[in-house]
């Protein structure tokens, strides 16, 4: 169902590999669409919907999609968002991965100007992204909620009000324990199979056909067995993440002994200067000797 002639004005801040196919989708959904990007160029690819500066914007939803709520904070000082309130800004959407704290803290400094926070996490990678089913942990008032749901769903396949501002993050940390560590599994798997004389190609079709298969597997495979990481999400948002998740859990006094470890991993790959390639780049870590990714030198004998 297309928005009807007074829907909201929607902006979307940051337009990396989530952010562009988000913005796209929402166009597409019939919501007038305002956009605005760090480097113009990729402002440039919406035409007239891209304003110069993040003060220019006149949405009443505002949609961050900047990798954390720190380059928000840079880009969208009480200045900025005293004139977004002037505009009609009613919403802030962070669409990124970051620690409930932060998201609290946020709210408490945008409600000053009467704009409302809310956290909707993205699960689904940038593919879930470019074919809008994009998975959605929303942090909320339920009033806030349903301001924003018509937007939300316009790029994303399920949507879930999961409590109040912050509980979206905490559920998109508990996703991210799961992904990291499926994502070691499988390189460790594919390492295990390799040393053991089996072909990769082999393995991954029949652990797809088993209990082992799973999104990950299906999404990242290919990135293992050839050593090419193009970029999906960074090795160094998934460090970011996994630092968050285990902050977390000692706040909480959760445990966590796998998910270390998986943090571990992501920071040797970290070191090893695989931070801005794919993060199946933990491969590299995995495997623990020489060779070099494609991609980021010369590719492997």
């Amino acid at each position: 169902m297309r928005p009807g002639r007074d829907a909201p004005t929607v902006a979307v801040v940051g337009l990396g590999p989530m952010g562009a196919p988000v913005a796209r989708h929402i166009a597409r959904a019939g919501f007038p669409l305002q956009v605005w990007n760090r480097t113009p160029a990729r402002a440039e690819e919406f035409g007239d919907r891209g304003v110069a500066h993040p003060a220019d914007l006149r949405a009443r939803v505002v949609l961050s999609a900047l990798p954390d709520i720190d380059q928000l904070d840079e880009i969208a000082p009480d200045p900025v968002v005293r004139r977004w309130a002037g505009h009609g800004t009613a919403y802030l959407v962070v669409l990124s991965t970051t620690s409930p704290d932060k998201v609290r803290r946020l709210a408490g400094r945008l409600g000053r100007w009467g704009v409302t926070v809310l956290d909707a996490p993205m699960s689904g990678g940038d593919a879930g992204a470019r074919a809008g089913t994009l998975s959605l942990m929303v942090g909320a008032a339920p009033e806030a909620y349903a301001g924003v749901a018509p937007v939300l769903r316009s790029f994303a396949a399920t949507v879930e009000l999961m409590g109040p501002p912050g509980a979206g993050t905490a559920a998109k940390l508990c996703n991210q324990v799961i992904v990291a560590g499926t994502l070691v599994a499988v390189a460790e798997a594919v390492d295990l199979g390799r040393r053991a004389g089996l072909s990769g190609e082999q393995l991954v079709r029949v652990l797809r056909g088993g209990l082992a298969a799973s999104a990950v597997l299906d999404a990242k495979a290919a990135k293992i067995l050839h050593r090419e990481y193009g970029l999906g999400g960074s090795t160094v948002n998934q460090v970011k993440d996994l630092r968050y998740a285990t902050g977390l859990a000692d706040a909480l006094g959760a445990r966590l002994p796998q998910t270390r470890h998986t943090r571990a991993l992501f920071e040797e790959a970290l070191r090893r200067g695989l931070g801005a390639v794919d993060h199946a780049a933990v491969y590299e870590a995995v495997r623990a000797e020489g060779g070099t990714a494609r991609g980021t030198g010369p590719p492997p004998a």
